[in-house]
């Protein structure tokens, strides 16, 4: 049926210690010989979480206090077992499983509590693989060429697939649509990812099977194990949504690249990046669609994904431009850039999108300055990082130090750096109409200063700052700025005045405070020098 959503669960029955064997096998090949379980503390000390062939050879059983296991397998290499490292190993294998489908997720259900499978969305991607046959045999290659033990199962919904591919007979299954409920009539109750206390109390009153609930009143069963039962079997059998949520943002547009041979010189990832940067571009363009954030995936042979991340000021669409972000990237990351035994595929994604604004079909002078300074900034502040290239952005104050904020320069264009040409004709109308102009450079915060005035409400007539006295012999103003009321009583009414010294020099300084209003005495403070 068109449209019928499919999903692919994946199950690793060996994973935590298929994973130690892959890391011993990094790094000490000459011990794989040796049987070997993994161990962690439960009730009564230590016992064995799980063990490889050879150690089940000899007696060694998952939950075995582990005094009995050595004394069955003396010769047993003992690890500790690590939970959380198996949880992020899985994430990462979950990531890889992205070169299928963007809606990957590792199944938070698995056996003993652990995490040991992954959640593939494919619907509408299996027949880029040629069918979902086709699609199982990829993936069970690759994970055999990864040293991983797995079995896979397709069906409508999560729950169906998850529990055709621990329970079912065969290790590669492919539901139809509408036929779960024929697929899971006969696999045990503990197939619909119940506890251990709900599983058992169904199996005392002879509901062992899935298909023994197909059909019971649903209020005693509720009333003794809760709601969890029904819930579940309406999720295996569709009857329930159950979506898959996975750890990364939505994939708005993405292009991949596989390839027969393996990359492992930069020179030919960065080619491979331009390819895939242009068809991707076409398609934005095809959309009126431009990049602002951007993800690039490198798929390594050994199950490993290298992410690299870049972004822009303005929505892109130039495949050249985007290129050279991730090329530099690539070369910034030098020697610490590990492609392990070579890059398989690559995906381009674009994460956040902006529509493109309308263009002429040439530049003039100042358009194409304008847009190489853009395209100069995204290239920089991917360099060096994007809280290190900064811009200025009006804020709604009349106080000097609130007026602006500095912002990130990939930020764009926001809703505040519309109203930069009214603000600018807001200050040119206001220079026209006699208000002192201000300076261009302002101090980070105003400097107290002391001032001799003639009047107490009047303007400096010497000021010492930063240890040097100065005699004014110009004054303009003042510029009155009342406070804030939204911001309560934490100002008080500035007045600013424009002077200038006896060597010619101009400073910006302002009364903080009114006499015989305020409680505090007024103080002065310098705020910004013209060049």
């Amino acid at each position: 049926m068109q449209g019928e959503k499919r999903i692919a669960a994946l199950w690793l029955p060996f994973w935590p210690i298929e994973r130690l064997y892959r890391d011993l096998g990094r790094r000490h090949p000459e011990l794989l010989e040796r049987p070997r379980a993994l161990a962690r503390a439960g009730a009564g000390g230590l016992r064995i979480m799980a063990c490889d062939n050879r150690a089940k050879e000899a007696g060694v059983e998952q939950g075995q206090p582990l005094p009995d296991a050595r004394a069955l397998c003396p010769s047993l290499e003992v690890h500790p077992a690590d939970s959380k490292g198996d949880r992020e190993a899985l994430q990462r294998i979950a990531r890889w499983c992205i070169r299928y489908t963007p809606w990957t997720a590792a199944d938070p259900v698995g056996r003993d509590g652990e995490p040991d499978g992954i959640f593939l969305d494919i619907t509408g991607c299996a027949h880029l693989f040629g069918g979902e046959d086709a699609l199982l045999r990829e993936v069970r290659s690759r994970f055999e060429g990864l040293a991983l033990t797995i079995r896979c199962a397709i069906a409508s919904t999560p729950g169906a697939a998850w529990a055709v591919v621990r329970y079912g007979p065969h290790a590669f299954s492919i539901i139809a649509p509408g036929e779960e409920a024929d697929a899971l009539r006969d696999l045990p109750v503990a197939a619909l990812r119940l506890d251990k206390p709900t599983t058992s109390g169904l199996m005392r009153l002879g509901l062992k099977q899935a298909g023994d609930l197909y059909g019971k009143p649903r209020a005693p069963i509720a009333a003794r194990f809760g709601a969890d039962v029904s819930r579940r079997l309406d999720e295996a059998l569709g009857f329930e949504r159950e979506p898959i949520s996975p750890d990364r943002p939505d994939v708005l547009y993405r292009a991949s690249l596989s390839f027969p041979e393996e990359l492992t010189q930069i020179a030919h990832i960065e080619e491979a990046v331009l390819r895939v940067a242009d068809g991707l571009c076409k398609v934005l363009l095809r959309e009126q669609q431009g990049a602002r954030r951007l993800e690039l995936l490198l798929f390594r042979v050994d199950g490993e994904v290298t992410q690299f991340q870049a972004g822009t000021g303005r929505p892109s669409h130039e495949a050249a431009h985007l290129a050279r972000l991730f090329r530099e990237k690539l070369a910034q990351a030098g020697d610490d850039f590990d492609a392990g035994c070579g890059i398989e595929a690559i995906a381009l994604i674009c994460v956040v999108v902006e529509p493109l604004s309308p263009m002429q079909g040439g530049f003039n002078e100042n358009e194409a300055h304008l847009h190489d300074l853009e395209r100069f900034l995204d290239r920089v502040s991917n360099r060096l990082g994007r809280e290190r290239i900064l811009r200025l952005e009006p804020r709604s104050s009349h106080v000097p130090e609130g007026a602006v904020a500095d912002v990130p320069a990939l930020n764009g264009i926001t809703p505040a750096m519309r109203g930069w040409q009214m603000h600018t004709q807001e200050h040119r109308a206001s220079m026209m109409g006699g208000t002192m102009p201000r300076p261009l450079r302002l101090l980070r915060m105003p400097e107290p200063v002391d001032v001799v005035a003639e009047v107490p409400e009047g303007p400096p007539r010497i000021f010492r700052w930063r240890r040097i006295a100065h005699r004014v012999v110009r004054t303009e103003g003042p510029e009155r700025i009342a406070p804030e009321w939204w911001r309560g009583n934490k100002q008080q009414t500035r007045d600013y005045y424009r002077v200038e010294d006896g060597e010619g020099r101009r400073f910006w300084l302002f009364r903080d405070g009114l006499y015989f209003r305020d409680n505090e005495a007024p103080r002065w403070f310098m705020h910004g020098v013209f060049e």
